[in-house]
């Protein structure tokens, strides 16, 4: 058995907890790793977990789950505890895909737009912990040597594309696709263009 075949595709959902997010990128993706969706503890449809109240939790059972050479592939606020596990196990985690996420940095001040409050209001019964989450990761962004796919669209107003040039600045060694008219679902919307993407990503070998 192949390095690819063992490999685990782990997906990320944004702050919503939304375990489907992935699943039309995941069906089309032509990689043999074993596809899991992961979700959020209390958000969704996922259960709530009394040992899970905050980011530092989430982020550990997260990394005790990347049991094997692991790929994590995720959405918004999802980029955020990908990045961190990264940090965490970089013996084990091979390649990020990191899609219109914050990726730890001030989005406000490169021109974001705030969603706390609306996702909140539209869902009101959601834990408020991780939506909240602000810690800065700047200075640790160099730090992480896996090959980064970074996905954004054109037309997000919540992640507008400043951000993923900075984290393209930041990763040493990142690659940025800007998707025309791709807003802050467009790993969903725009999944025929962005599985293909994610292939090619995931053939690059951690060196």
């Amino acid at each position: 058995m192949n390095l690819s075949t063992q490999t685990k595709l782990l997906f990320l959902p944004g702050a919503s907890g939304n375990t489907s997010f992935w699943h039309p990128v995941a069906d089309r993706l032509e990689h043999p790793g074993e596809r899991v969706h992961y979700g959020w503890p209390g958000f969704g449809p996922t259960p709530r977990d009394p040992a899970v109240n905050g980011m530092d939790d989430l982020v550990a059972r997260v990394v005790a789950d990347i049991d094997r050479p692991t790929a994590l592939i995720a959405q918004s606020m999802g980029g955020v505890v990908a990045i961190r596990a990264a940090l965490e196990k970089p013996s084990l985690v091979t390649h990020l895909v990191l899609s219109v996420t914050s990726g730890g940095m001030d989005v406000a001040a490169m021109g974001g737009v705030d969603w706390r409050e609306a996702l909140h209001a539209g869902a009101p019964a959601l834990p408020r912990w991780f939506a909240d989450y602000r810690e800065d990761l700047t200075e640790l962004l160099p730090t992480i040597g896996v090959p980064v796919l970074l996905l954004w669209g054109d037309a997000d107003p919540v992640s507008p594309v400043a951000v993923g040039e900075r984290l393209a600045r930041l990763l040493p060694r990142a690659e940025l696709h800007v998707i025309a008219g791709g807003d802050h679902n467009l790993a969903n919307t725009w999944a025929a263009h962005v599985a293909p993407l994610i292939d090619r990503h995931l053939g690059r070998l951690a060196e």
